[in-house]
């Protein structure tokens, strides 16, 4: 099934004789995110001929945990070990190395965000951020429906949660090639919601330190 990236938002650039200080970001960037969940996302099963109605808001206290239907048993949130990701790693082994689970869409069942990498053995593989859903029907296998971070951004990413409908991360990344790719020098705080059949990203620069 197609799904579409993230775009990438513009990353703020520093001179090389500057790299070694400090970098403060004052601004706060928003971009708008062109991550379109395939067929099978944030919609009825096919076979019911339904079409696709706006996201419902979440409750109150979040959709961390899935609302038991009338059909049965909450429905288990999408493993994310049980994937073969879009992410080239040239014969090296992939990593999950983060997941969180929570309904995106309102709809009583989770999804699943897994944060994962190539298993290189060595350095500071990048990151990509896919997000996992699951049909209803029984032996059915989870699927990746969306990318929201692409490795090829070359950030590593920690603190990954979903809460309130709402993914948030850290993305660690680099100012130059010149920097070391074991000491990456930048900080975002990026969040992305299900608005509007795409995911919406929302990167608040931080001030730059070493990890």
């Amino acid at each position: 099934m197609p799904h579409s990236p993230a775009e990438p938002a513009p990353n703020p650039q520093t001179p090389a004789h500057h790299r070694a200080r400090p970098v403060h970001w004052l601004a706060t960037a928003s971009a708008l995110a062109a991550v379109i969940a395939g067929a099978g996302f944030l919609q009825p099963e096919r076979a019911t001929g339904a079409s696709a109605g706006p996201p419902a808001p979440p409750g109150p206290t979040g959709p961390a945990s899935p609302t038991p239907s009338a059909d049965g048993p909450a429905a288990p949130a999408p493993d994310a070990h049980a994937v073969t990701y879009p992410l080239d790693c040239r014969g090296a082994p992939q990593t999950v190395t983060a997941t969180a689970e929570g309904d995106l869409d309102g709809d009583g069942r989770p999804e699943t965000v897994a944060a994962v990498r190539c298993d290189a053995g060595s350095g500071t593989p990048p990151h990509a951020i896919y997000v996992l859903t699951q049909d209803k029907a029984k032996g059915s296998a989870p699927r990746v429906v969306a990318t929201l971070l692409e490795a090829g951004r070359k950030q590593t990413a920690t603190d990954l949660t979903l809460r309130d409908g709402t993914v948030t991360a850290t993305l660690h990344g680099y100012s130059s090639p010149e920097v070391p790719r074991y000491s990456p020098d930048t900080k975002q705080l990026a969040k992305w919601r299900w608005t509007g059949g795409k995911f919406r990203q929302e990167l608040t620069d931080s001030t730059a330190t070493g990890v």
